[in-house]
């Protein structure tokens, strides 16, 4: 098999994102596509999906979204290098996201409040919250 990035013939887009290294496994992109979590041209996808050069994937993880073109498919996994040339992501979809991860930078860690283990008073409070 070729590791060179193919033009022509059309890929399963669950391999095609485990290729690009959004997902670090194939079954995870598989089940990120079932979920409803990637769409090309706008319309939800199935893993089997061929996907083609050109074509616009909308990958959602978390509160981050890629918009991207398919440059070049790929079967294999390659270094990053390598992947990142399978796509370019336009311009909106990576100011919005880097100004989302900014926004989460400059919020307090959610965790920031607690100090150590809860105290006696805290546990009575827990168990009478949990019913225990």
């Amino acid at each position: 098999m070729n590791d060179e990035p193919q033009h022509g013939e059309p890929l399963r887009i669950d391999k095609w994102l485990w290729a690009a290294r959004f997902f670090k496994t194939r079954s995870l992109a598989a089940k990120a596509v079932d979920a409803g979590k990637v769409r090309v041209h706008g319309e939800l996808a199935k893993p089997a999906r061929a996907l083609r050069v050109g074509d616009v994937v909308s990958i959602r993880a978390g509160e981050l979204e890629w918009v991207l073109e398919v440059l070049a498919l790929s079967r294999l996994r390659g270094p990053a290098a390598q992947a990142a040339l399978l796509y370019a992501e336009r311009e909106d979809s990576r100011a919005r996201r880097q100004a989302q991860i900014a926004q989460r930078k400059t919020q307090p860690h959610p965790a920031a409040g607690v100090k150590g283990r809860p105290t006696k008073k805290d546990r009575r409070l827990i168990h009478r919250f949990t019913g225990d």
